[in-house]
């Protein structure tokens, strides 16, 4: 598979002023030398330059499109392997016809991810930098596209790294130990085998510590926006997302199913759900949108509690109250600017004052204080930016925790005066772990599975 010649579709299929289609692979410049009609032969030029000419059909000479060809030599590319990319019109037809051409030259249509697969079996870059990649690519948010550009770059090697190394360090203390007892002093051991393993811990909980933020940059915040019909749910919704996302009328009821958008707010991105109102009706298709909007607030990690300022509490409004005041929920009291004649006191006696927001949607106001509110729960009241080695992979995580566990087991098995080559056993265990973090020990099964998430072309 690694001696294939690979090709795909870099960009992302439909029309469009270019498409960009990537080959990678001892064949790669061959490949490409057979189809393509400019000045020169691509064999002859030199690597990182551009060159302007035609794909043609080598049997019939007839011109296929008119593209620009870079040139990437090994092992100065992506996938340090020789790389060619070619860029033609954008559109379904053009593209598969360079494709199919391409094929067409013994060059095999890559697998999802193959690419990044290639440069990380190929030692351009290791596991966690190649999972960056995925986030990159699904980045919601500024932030979110800077943590991944940063994890891609190695930051979160680069700690994994230095954790393994002091590990690396202690077991071989531990083997000197082992080999030249008389010269061990049992005590001093042990306490030297206590400090680097709480050394160890702490900055895996400062890692571990970030994976919540970093989970939340990472994938966003499911948001629910409920209330009862013709509070400003659906004003909220535009106004977040900046468009006329959903229907805002003074009819109660307009909102009949869950809508959903992806909004950035003072950069940490939220899946917003518009719900329909809560409340009793004898609409048929009414019911099922309360009925999706209850389910909406079962799965929400943030809710946006919205009601309308100018008018006095309902009984359905009372009982949301009720329902949502242990959940991470935002009020919002709409319509500030007109008279109030909502009892702000059972609202404060349920939810903290840093909880409730005013606004009026209609005159743009109050937009930042909930930006200052939803950062006040999610980010301990600001979105960090100084550390960006955020930890939001799942898979690195678990790894974490699990490393974090041998540890631990290795300082109470020194408390309670184990023998050392049995304390070492946890210790390279949590080396092990950090291993997998970063691909040095993962097997073959677990990296397909990883690349399989990748689009095609990447």
């Amino acid at each position: 598979m690694m001696e294939d010649t690979i090709a795909a579709i870099s960009t992302p299929l439909g029309e469009g002023g270019i498409a960009v289609i990537r080959i990678s692979g001892d064949e790669a410049v061959a490949a490409a030398d057979r189809i393509f009609f400019g000045k020169s032969k691509l064999a002859d030029v030199a690597s990182h330059t551009v060159h302007y000419g035609f794909v043609k059909d080598p049997r019939t000479l007839e011109r296929v499109d008119e593209v620009l060809v870079t040139i990437m030599r090994a092992p100065r590319s992506f996938t340090t392997e020789d790389v060619v990319e070619i860029s033609c019109h954008g559109g379904f037809v053009s593209v598969k016809k360079v494709l199919d051409l391409l094929i067409e030259q013994q060059v095999r249509l890559a697998e999802p991810g193959e690419f990044t697969k290639r440069a990380y079996l190929n030692g351009r870059i290791d596991l966690s930098q190649a999972e960056a990649v995925i986030d990159l690519i699904r980045a919601k948010s500024d932030r979110a596209h800077t943590v991944a550009l940063k994890q891609s770059e190695g930051s979160l090697s680069k700690r994994i790294k230095q954790l393994r190394h002091a590990l690396v360090e202690l077991m071989a203390h531990i083997e000197v130990n082992i080999d030249y007892p008389e010269h061990d002093v049992e005590e001093m051991t042990n306490a030297f085998i206590k400090n680097k393993c709480s050394d160890a811990m702490a900055q895996i909980d400062e890692l571990l510590n970030s994976a919540r933020q970093g989970k939340i940059l990472r994938e966003g915040i499911v948001t629910a926006i409920v209330g009862k019909p013709n509070v400003g749910k659906s004003s909220l919704l535009n106004t977040l997302a900046q468009e006329n996302r959903a229907i805002v009328t003074d009819i109660p009821g307009t909102t009949r199913d869950v809508i959903e958008e992806v909004v950035t707010v003072n950069g940490i991105p939220l899946k917003l759900l518009d719900t329909a109102g809560i409340r009793e009706t004898s609409d048929i298709v009414e019911q099922i949108g309360v009925e999706k909007s209850k389910s909406a607030l079962v799965e929400a990690d943030l809710i946006l509690l919205v009601f309308n300022g100018a008018e006095t509490l309902e009984p359905e409004e009372v009982q949301l109250i009720e329902q949502l005041k242990d959940r991470q929920t935002i009020v919002i009291v709409n319509k500030s600017d007109l008279e109030q004649r909502i009892d702000m006191d059972v609202l404060r006696s349920h939810f903290p004052a840093e909880r409730i927001v005013a606004m009026s949607l209609l005159a743009q106001q109050g937009i930042t204080d909930l930006e200052k509110a939803i950062a006040s729960i999610f980010f301990s009241g600001q979105v960090e930016s100084n550390d960006l080695t955020y930890v939001s992979n799942v898979r690195h995580i678990s790894l974490l925790k699990k490393s974090k566990a041998a540890l631990e087991e290795a300082y109470t098995a020194t408390e309670d005066f184990v023998p050392i080559d049995m304390v070492q056993i946890d210790i390279r265990n949590a080396w092990e772990y950090l291993a997998e973090i970063i691909g040095d020990s993962v097997g073959d099964s677990l990296i397909d599975q990883i690349f399989s998430q990748f689009c095609l072309g990447k």
